[in-house]
């Protein structure tokens, strides 16, 4: 058991909490609590951390008794687990997984793709509410600008609730170039966008289709935005002038959703 916090693997535990830099360099992500757990591919998991107390209370006959004896785990006291947690009130375990890695291309050649384009967000909680929405709704990948927020921030994970073990995504340094390319497979691209004229259902997007999404407060860049086939616009009353950016997100998700499951497509 670890008894430490002075202990070097804790300390290395810290580091990919709180830098990204480091997470990047290593190539893991953090993930807490039993459902991610429960859910992270065991190919995937590298290292486990369990508290004590929260050891003693599984079920020795249970599925995350059965998958901590395959993987492999350390125990630690509870003190040094809050040490490692980022949360308030951990839950007492802890995975260093192994990040996926996934091709632009990939998602460009699937059939009838359904793609978000993310740029600029800077909220983490917003970042892993859009990747959780986009696997309920269909999505088969997301592209994120490099100035926006770290997909692996740990807020970002937790918000997944697991659907960043399943939802491809890559994060692309010219968003330009990927419309671009976009438009070489087909893929129309629609920019949720305040100078839009017709509202977001009057599309359709049984085909290949793209939803632009930009920063919470600002918006999507002009440059981007002049590179959407179609803007769009979410109706609004009162004096509301926009919406939070995963609302937004999953409300043209959605939609493309219906129209796909109404079509039989």
């Amino acid at each position: 058991m670890i008894t430490s916090n002075a202990n070097p693997r804790v300390k290395q535990v810290v580091l990919w909490q709180t830098k990204a830099k480091e997470r990047r360099s290593a190539g893991v992500f953090l993930a807490e609590g039993f459902k991610m757990f429960d859910e992270a591919p065991e190919g995937w998991i590298q290292e486990v951390y369990v508290s004590a107390e929260a050891l003693n209370k599984i079920e020795r006959n249970s599925e995350v008794w059965a998958k901590l004896e395959r993987v492999g785990y350390e125990t630690v006291t509870a003190e040094v687990f809050r040490k490692m947690s980022d949360t308030q009130t951990p839950q007492g375990i802890l995975c260093v997984v192994k990040r996926p890695e996934y091709v632009l291309e990939e998602l460009l050649t699937a059939e009838r793709p359904l793609l978000l384009v993310l740029e600029g967000l800077q909220d983490p909680g917003n970042l892993g509410t859009i990747v959780r929405t986009g696997e309920g709704a269909g999505v088969t990948g997301i592209i994120v600008s490099a100035g926006t927020v770290d997909m692996y921030h740990p807020k970002t994970i937790r918000s997944t609730m697991g659907s960043i073990y399943r939802v491809p995504f890559v994060c692309a340094d010219d968003l330009g170039e990927v419309m671009d390319r976009m438009g070489e497979k087909g893929i129309r691209t629609y920019a949720a966008h305040l100078n839009g004229k017709k509202y977001y259902d009057s599309f359709s997007f049984c085909e290949g289709s793209a939803f632009l999404i930009g920063n919470e407060g600002a918006g999507l860049g002009r440059e981007l935005a002049e590179k959407a086939d179609e803007f769009l616009k979410i109706p609004m009353e009162g004096q509301v002038e926009s919406l939070n950016a995963a609302v937004a997100a999953s409300l043209l998700m959605y939609e493309a959703h219906r129209q796909r499951h109404v079509t039989g497509m």
